[in-house]
């Protein structure tokens, strides 16, 4: 039985910039980073969620290539007030894949944008209840 989403991992090409931009634009913290003979790591997390983390994967070894096993499609992240988190994330330079958001099959609204490895990444506003 799951109990909890673990972690998402993303493949990245420079992790000191993908550390620097999941820090500055969602407020993620570094919960442990390390490196073996083939790939580096970093995992982090939002502080109001500790026990979901986003894992940041660098391939060393460019034999193995760590980076073609799999896909993530995206990933999503609540936001309380989607137009303001919209005007904060610019302020990071984030460019919008539309100019506006876009409804959910909720009700809700969302927005998608990449992020500095090409990964698809969304802001969702839930309906409010």
């Amino acid at each position: 039985m799951i109990t909890k989403i673990e972690h998402i991992a993303i493949v990245v090409n420079d992790m000191e910039e993908s550390i620097a931009f999941y820090s500055k634009v969602f407020g993620c913290k570094v919960r442990l980073r390390g490196k073996n003979s083939s790939k580096e790591m970093a995992f982090l997390y939002v502080k109001a969620h500790p026990d979901i983390e986003i894992e940041l994967i660098r391939d060393i070894d460019t034999v193995r290539q760590y980076n073609r096993s799999g896909i993530v499609n995206h990933l999503a992240f609540t936001v309380e007030d989607i137009d303001k988190s919209i005007n904060q994330f610019k302020d990071h330079g984030v460019i919008f894949n539309s100019d506006e958001p876009q409804p959910t099959l909720e009700g809700g609204r969302m927005i998608l944008f990449n992020g500095p490895n090409d990964e698809l990444l969304q802001l969702v506003e839930r309906l409010k209840a």
